[in-house]
């Protein structure tokens, strides 16, 4: 009888890792900031610009510093990020209550959170998953990111009652405290590196008494070499590309839906199908990962996200501009299971920590020039017309630079596991 239990434990892996994306940066601080916004103009009797300009901090501080966090991960392992960063996450929270009433000091705070906002992304957690699944690692880095996915719908939710009842202080610091006291002992339960920990192997293959390190679970390239790949800067391009385009769209949806005359409510509605879309998204796209290339499918989700942008381009709105949002949603949701997945798959785990924190740095500062330049031409134009157009071709461009990565450099192992452990991560061969 195998002394190993029938329930893989990189399962546990991926649901603290969930977890810990629930009461990330992202939720938190980013998909919660509007909630936060007329509170914050109110008490530092600043402009919206002044105010926003708090988050573009945030917004520039994370993209620079996440590189450093991938280096971290690749020296002294993502366990080790993780706690001290969500640590150092969560006392800044906390300290929100001490956040004089000068708006430097609502710079520094945001500063600072954009600072360790690397720890909790994630490049840590998709570390993590990707050591502990090969055969599975797509749907197990779907299933990983759904958290962000629910905590991005409820957290702003959650925050708009905290503030309203205590303080837009008092609401950071509720979160601060969530964080340390259930998200932080789950993680430290349970988070381990490496399978080999609990003497496994990826996909819950038993490792061998007196095995050494298996080699398929560091192959990889070296950062130096991966840094002279031009296919690694086609990959940054085509994630900076398409980042950009899908947060534009999706940020400013309710306003662009409302200038064609939709209700307050339609607005919300659509902000929905687009959360909604995203959700379906990360699940969707991390079970076909599995079993189709990724550059093919990222073509697909590429093409119906230009499709979606077009569409709104042409001044689509009512059901037309709903379903218009919800391929952009699903093209957004798909592309955080991408960017993980094609970098094992094409850079190996070796430096994994830091290729992938380049590629999601890429990803996440084409957000914030994407969102800007949508306001901006908006102001020069009074109408989103020209950046539509210059995003829709920005996808098409995203999906030919996604179609010139070829076949992968590190596929999937599809040895049989070991007996007793058929059932416990690898999927079953036909």
């Amino acid at each position: 009888m195998s002394s190993h239990p029938k329930v893989f434990y990189g399962w546990w892996i991926v649901a603290a890792c969930s977890l810990g994306l629930f009461l990330s940066t992202g939720p938190v601080v980013v998909f919660s900031f509007g909630v936060f916004f007329k509170s914050l103009i109110q008490d530092f009797h600043a402009g919206r610009g002044a105010v926003s300009f708090a988050f573009t901090l945030h917004n520039l501080a994370g993209p620079m510093c996440v590189p450093l966090v991938g280096r971290l991960i690749d020296r002294f392992g993502a366990r080790r990020v993780i706690l001290t960063g969500t640590t150092i996450f969560a006392f800044i929270l906390v300290c929100s209550e001490l956040v004089g009433t000068r708006i430097a000091y609502l710079y520094l705070f945001y500063t600072a959170l954009g600072v360790v906002s690397g720890s909790s992304s994630p490049v840590p957690y998709g570390t993590v998953a990707s050591r502990w699944f090969d055969q599975r690692r797509g749907l197990a880095l779907g299933l990983m990111m759904l958290g962000l996915g629910i905590g991005a719908i409820t957290l702003p939710l959650i925050a708009y009652r905290l503030v309203v009842v205590f303080g837009w202080r008092t609401a950071y610091a509720t979160f601060g405290c969530a964080v340390l006291l259930i998200c932080l002992p789950v993680m430290a339960a349970l988070i381990k590196d490496d399978p080999r920990e609990k003497g496994l192997m990826s996909d819950g293959v038993v490792r061998a008494e007196g095995a050494e390190r298996g080699e398929h679970d560091l192959e990889g390239m070296s950062w130096r070499h991966i840094w002279r790949q031009p296919i690694f800067w086609l990959l940054v391009g085509a994630f900076f590309l398409a980042g950009g385009s899908v947060h534009a769209c999706v940020l400013h949806m309710p306003a662009l839906l409302a200038d064609r005359g939709a209700s307050a409510q339609g607005g919300a509605v659509a902000s929905a199908i687009v959360g909604v879309a995203v959700l379906i998204g990360r699940i969707g796209t991390g079970y076909l990962l599995d079993r189709f290339l990724a550059s093919r499918l990222a073509m697909i989700l590429f093409g119906g996200a230009s499709v979606g942008i077009a569409l709104l381009w042409f001044g689509s709105a009512g059901k037309v501009g709903l379903f218009a949002a919800f391929l952009i949603g699903l093209g957004m949701g798909g592309e955080g299971d991408i960017i993980a997945y094609t970098v094992s798959r094409y850079f190996g785990l070796r430096a994994f920590g830091t290729a992938y924190s380049y590629a999601f740095g890429g990803f996440v500062l084409g957000g914030a020039a994407g969102v800007f330049l949508m306001g901006a031409g908006f102001d020069s134009k009074h109408s989103y017309t020209l950046p539509l157009g210059a995003f829709f071709f920005a996808m098409l461009i995203a999906a030919g630079l996604m179609s010139r990565l070829g076949p992968y450099r590190y596929a999937p192992r599809r040895a049989e596991p070991a007996l007793g452990v058929a059932n416990a991560g690898a999927p079953i061969q036909a």
